[in-house]
């Protein structure tokens, strides 16, 4: 934990910072928002989803352009750097001041396929505004980041009070498979005494969080045979059953009458509530979404569900549709399921029970084989203490008008433990200009455009702060 920060590397350049008033800052980042709006509406036309290799190419123009906005600051170095097979990531540097710390700012340019374009209310890669709200995808997750990091920079016209390496990924929506190398690669180029990581979400529009905590995740697939082939389900049925029904009763096994996780040794903070967030179940259930009638699920407070305790949830079947459903008991059928983890689980060991419960929980005498998914991310939590983080709630509580709050996220973030043990004596802050409305992943993507002013002034009020 840093509770002091030490200075960086002085820019030859540059004889000290430049003094601002709060005030002064406020003025010269109302000014640059609306180019910042302009130039965030033209990276969200370039599709960026580098999990789609045909969408390279976009994903590569989605680099250069952040590459060529960072270059109008006149930045002392810009590079765009990738690890073997990996996607383009944008690194510009704002050496420091005699004297002052450097902060390195993250963000990521590429983006989640869109879902299916049909389903938009207007195209996902044409930016649309309405009702204070600017429609796209990666409005909000995140090219919103990239451009809050850039107008901060433009604000103090490419001479922030503190050193600062802007460093922009370009697979984060891949799960960074190649970030540990890029940060091992270039330890040096990107070390820095903070961390600003603008990949996250506020509680509300109006109301500034630094989250202190993520859910883990681990996904096993589940493959159940009952039968050697397919059987008449007339001359058989009855005394034979079917894999697709036994599958079911294993997948109905996972959650009890209440919908908690019934998995059994699963790690979970009951009674830990970060920041006591009051979640009203009214707006909850508006913005999942919910049909009426259906139930939430589980036990507690909603921060305590969505933020500390285990989740559970089937992603897919394999299985014949409805429209090629024919009168056969069928031999085989298998199932994706994703957990998400509670912080201060361990994601391998937790798999691995998920695993057994399956195992177990199959019928009939079905075979069962549960296979380990692609992807591990351990959950992570910190404690939001020392210097940096008392000049970031400072600097937030002053340009939203409210108190920040510290807050936990439901979902894996886990490039964020990558670089805690990259720099362990860097303070992390994850931040960022997201809301509950901005769908983040989902259709219809958005951002709030005031919450985006509010966010850029946030951050520039916390370059200062970190100055002083």
């Amino acid at each position: 934990m840093v509770r002091s920060l030490r200075p960086g590397p002085a820019d030859p350049r540059r004889v000290g910072p430049v003094a601002h008033t709060r005030d002064s800052i406020a003025a010269a980042v109302e000014a640059v928002i609306p180019g910042a709006r302009s130039d965030l509406e033209r990276l969200v036309r370039i599709p960026s989803i580098w999990a789609d290799p045909a969408h390279a190419a976009d994903t590569e123009a989605s680099a250069a352009a952040v590459a060529e906005l960072a270059g109008a600051l006149n930045p002392a170095n810009l590079q765009i750097l990738r690890a073997e097979g990996g996607a383009p990531a944008v690194v510009a540097q704002w050496p420091a001041p005699e004297g002052q710390p450097t902060v390195l700012l993250y963000a990521h340019h590429d983006v989640q396929p869109t879902g299916g374009d049909e389903h938009w209310t207007s195209p996902p890669f044409e930016p649309t505004e309405r009702d204070g709200r600017l429609y796209g995808r990666g409005a909000a997750d995140d090219k919103a980041g990239v451009m809050t990091h850039l107008a901060v920079l433009r604000a103090y016209e490419g001479k922030p009070p503190v050193g600062v390496t802007l460093f922009i990924e370009g697979e984060e929506e891949s799960g960074s498979p190649t970030l540990p190398q890029l940060l091992r690669e270039h330890h040096e180029l990107l070390a820095a005494d903070v961390i600003v990581i603008a990949d996250a979400a506020n509680p509300a529009v109006d109301v500034p969080a630094l989250t202190t905590s993520l859910r883990g995740l681990v996904d096993v697939v589940i493959d159940v045979s009952l039968l050697e082939r397919p059987l008449h389900s007339g001359v058989f049925g009855g005394p034979v059953g079917d894999a697709l029904t036994a599958l079911t009763h294993a997948l109905a096994s996972l959650h009890d009458e209440k919908g908690e996780v019934a998995v059994p040794g699963l790690h979970a903070n009951t009674g830990t509530d970060a920041a006591a967030l009051d979640i009203p179940e009214a707006e909850w259930r508006a913005e999942a979404g919910l049909v009426e009638g259906a139930e939430l699920l589980g036990t507690g407070t909603l921060a305590e569900r969505i933020y500390h305790k285990p989740a559970i949830a089937v992603l897919g079947i394999d299985a014949p549709s409805v429209a090629q459903a024919s009168n056969v008991l069928l031999p085989r059928a298998r199932a994706m399921v994703s957990m998400r983890l509670a912080p201060g689980e361990d994601a391998l060991a937790a798999r691995e029970k998920l695993a057994e419960h399956l195992r177990a929980h199959a019928p009939w005498g079905a075979q069962v084989t549960v296979e380990h998914g692609s992807g591990v991310a351990e959950p992570f939590s910190l404690d939001a203490n020392g210097g940096a983080y008392d000049a970031a709630k400072r600097a937030f509580s002053e340009a939203y008008g409210t108190a920040t709050v510290e807050m936990g996220i439901g979902g894996s973030i886990p490039f964020i433990a990558e670089f805690a043990r990259t720099f362990p004596g860097a303070a992390v802050l994850v931040t960022g200009v997201g809301d509950p409305a901005s769908r983040w992943h989902g259709i219809d993507e958005s951002l709030s455009l005031s919450m985006f002013a509010t966010g850029a002034r946030a951050e520039a009020f916390l370059l200062d702060e970190l100055r002083r």
